[in-house]
């Protein structure tokens, strides 16, 4: 299917169920729950989890294929943010050509990056990368205010010229739109307690996620995905064959790039506001954990470190005093104030020591992360499963 093996194209089938039914299988909280403020910025988090496995597939193309790791992807993000606001503001409000020419321009920034990073490998690239991510951070930050617009960011406004859109009124306010829809529109269901919503900016922000997922499998299985491998495995051997891994590490590096610019561009479809902080070494860090903890080298570890680590942050991070407190009513108030205690530097404004304390027992107990994890589950299943039954009173050659 799609030039895909069977276990391959199964792997993308179960990619697009989880796209399909995310937002009814992650919907947080019923109404009246102790949780049930949180559903409010639902529709967000759900784009943002799609938004940011595309940028994790692609930071994976570079680290999990030649082991180079950038510590600079947030700079593509945000040039890719830029190009499209700055296509919303100028050409049209369409998402269209805003995600096209954030992906040209990020792979044209990527282009000179990477020429100038890849003379160096190991922490004398990731050092190069980083610098340049920070050096494009205070460029928007504090010198190309009038490209970037500096602290205040970026956004459309109705006196944009907008040469392919009609003239707004005074104080109405530009809304991104694919050929008509607005990306902001939802449609609620009420199941019971429950409330299901449809957003159609998140559905398209996850076909394009499936686009990008699909052609990262074709990297992976063809000829230039088995180079990438072999630069990896040993690059110096690779060279004393007389293959040249520059112009592969090179491309790859371009390509890791676009997903990122992609992935900037489809931000400012969902949220028209733009600002530096998308390109702060912290962001290009907050992808490097998601592939890590994904699996890097895997195909859909990316994604579930993305989804993960985005989810968490929308719920963990909003758990307050007076949720502890609703949650462990039904106890003393002696053992209530302890578990209050105990967990809440945990959550709330302390949800990175709980992402850490996670991400430091991903490392130590599942290299493989999430991936290698969900495969030593199903391996105990088959284990069971292929164990012959014996007669009774009699042993295998194993007891």
């Amino acid at each position: 299917m799609l030039g895909l093996t069977k276990r391959d194209a199964g792997l993308l089938v179960v990619v697009a169920i989880l796209a399909l039914f995310a937002p009814f299988i992650l919907n947080p909280f019923p109404e009246g729950s102790a949780m049930a403020q949180f559903n409010a910025g639902y529709p967000d988090l759900m784009q943002r989890l799609v938004i940011f496995g595309i940028f994790a597939i692609g930071f994976n193309i570079l680290f999990g294929l030649t082991g180079y790791l950038s510590f600079g992807h947030a700079a593509f993000l945000g040039v890719g943010s830029y190009a499209a606001i700055w296509m919303m503001k100028l050409l049209t409000m369409n998402v269209v050509p805003a995600i096209i020419v954030s992906v040209i321009v990020a792979g044209l920034f990527s282009l000179v990056v990477g020429w100038i990073s890849l003379r160096r490998s190991g922490i004398y690239f990731s050092i190069l990368t980083l610098a340049f991510a920070q050096m494009s951070y205070a460029l928007a930050y504090s010198v190309l205010t009038p490209i970037t617009g500096g602290e205040t960011g970026l956004q459309p406004k109705y006196t944009d010229p907008r040469i392919l859109d009609g003239a707004l009124e005074a104080g109405q306010s530009p809304r991104a739109n694919l050929f008509g829809l607005d990306m902001k529109a939802t449609t609620e269901w009420n199941v019971g307690d429950w409330i299901f919503t449809f957003n159609a900016g998140y559905y398209i922000a996850a076909i394009i996620m499936l686009i990008a997922f699909y052609l990262s499998i074709r990297i992976f299985r063809s000829p230039f995905g088995m180079m990438l491998r072999a630069v990896k495995s040993n690059q110096q051997r690779m060279n004393y064959t007389g293959l040249n891994s520059k112009p592969y590490t090179l491309a790859a590096f371009v390509i890791s790039g676009m997903y990122a610019g992609l992935a900037g561009g489809l931000l400012v479809a969902m949220d028209t506001q733009v600002g530096a902080e998308r390109m702060f070494w912290t962001a290009s860090g907050e992808v490097v954990l998601m592939t890590i903890l994904g699996g890097a080298g895997t195909l859909i570890g990316p994604v579930l470190g993305a989804g993960f680590i985005k989810y968490m942050e929308n719920i963990v991070s909003k758990i307050n005093k007076g949720v502890l407190e609703q949650w462990f009513a039904f106890m003393p108030d002696g053992i209530e104030d302890l578990l209050i205690t105990l967990v809440y530097p945990f959550v709330g404004k302390g949800w990175h020591l709980t992402l850490g304390l996670l991400f430091m027992l991903v490392v130590i107990f599942l290299p493989g992360g999430l991936v290698e994890g969900g495969q030593r589950i199903g391996n105990l299943f088959r284990r069971k499963k292929a164990d012959p039954e014996t007669p009774s009173g009699k042993t295998t050659p194993a007891e």
